[in-house]
């Protein structure tokens, strides 16, 4: 699938019209309540080709959900055509983005088991043009046990994510917190991992897991996937702790460590209960700016452009050089 304008699909773009080109003023999130867009000075390109990234980490409470819907609305804020598929139960970004995802929703439950066509269950996001969302509902629950008998029990998303034919830029796949074949489903589906570590005690923590289930796919199912990305979130910098973690999460992964981090917010947390991202519940709050600093941030370094970081990031330490291979040796 490539990030073609021109393609056309057989369902009906829920937000027809054409992509802005990369010369075009790039929108910032609206005020709540005003939907005057203003220009930024700092666009983020488009990939030549979509980019399916995985948020995986098996360690509950790290921020995968709130990381991303915030990097999802952030890149289509700034003229990039993504699609958010949640894999969890639970249902977190879905009501992040204003989806109704009761039962009888179609989801990707439904694309899963039932190979049901993704684009039957894909949404528009009300608030933010150029977002979509496949959202999970709780009989995803049940989708372990179920898929276990299938055939092609681990490339079932992957075959749904090739026949979608509407263009895009990017596909973030939401993961629940666990290593099975929910997350083994991702994973076969993406060529990209990224890995959101909070700054906290035992950050560390069950990664090597995470790690060799990726080299195992990466042997086994998927050759063309690996570790792009580790954003550090829950970032306090009133305490010891937070830069001591942040300190050892760059000597271990080095260069895939995005410069910028998200630190605590309190309109991080409030926005998902209003069914918005902070990008659109609160556009001006520390969250929306550091979200949209790592999104420029990820956007320039999968067209290979050195970053620069903006002044409304907050930034931690120094990156250091290291490869991907020492990397999951240095947590085993």
């Amino acid at each position: 699938m490539r990030s073609d304008a021109n393609i056309a699909g057989p369902m009906a773009d829920p937000v027809p019209g054409p992509r802005p080109a990369d010369s075009d003023p790039v929108p910032v999130p609206p005020a709540p309540g005003n939907a005057v867009s203003r220009e930024t000075p700092h666009p983020m390109p488009r990939p030549e080709e979509t980019r399916v990234v995985v948020v995986a980490n098996q360690k509950g409470g790290v921020g995968k959900t709130t990381t991303t819907v915030n990097l999802a609305a952030s890149l289509a804020l700034h003229g990039n055509r993504v699609l958010v598929i949640d894999l969890d139960p639970q249902g977190n970004a879905s009501t992040a983005l204003g989806i109704d995802h009761h039962a009888e929703v179609p989801s990707i439950y439904d694309v899963l088991v039932d190979n049901r066509q993704l684009s039957e269950v894909v949404q528009p996001v009300r608030d933010v043009e150029g977002l979509f969302c496949a959202p999970a509902t709780i009989d995803l629950a049940g989708a372990e046990i179920e898929l276990v008998s299938l055939v092609a029990r681990e490339s079932r998303l992957d075959r749904a994510i090739k026949a979608y034919e509407q263009p895009l830029d990017y596909i973030l796949i939401d993961c629940p917190p666990s290593l099975g074949l929910l997350t083994v489903n991702a994973l076969v589906a993406g060529a990209e991992v990224l890995i959101p570590i909070q700054c906290e005690y035992y950050a560390l923590e069950g990664l090597g897991q995470l790690l060799r289930n990726v080299e195992l796919v990466r042997g086994h199912l998927n050759p063309k996937l690996h570790v792009s990305t580790i954003l550090l979130t829950m970032y306090d910098g009133r305490t010891r702790l937070a830069s001591q973690v942040a300190e050892e999460v760059r000597s271990h992964f080095g260069k895939e460590v995005l410069r910028t981090s998200i630190p605590r917010s309190v309109r991080i947390s409030e926005a998902p209960s209003y069914g918005q991202t902070v990008l659109t519940y609160d556009p001006g709050s520390s969250g929306a700016l550091s979200y949209m600093e790592a999104a420029r941030e990820m956007a320039l370094r999968g067209v290979g452009i050195h970053y620069e970081p903006g002044t409304a990031a907050h930034l931690v330490g120094q990156q250091q050089q290291q490869d991907q291979h020492s990397m999951s040796e240095g947590l085993q």
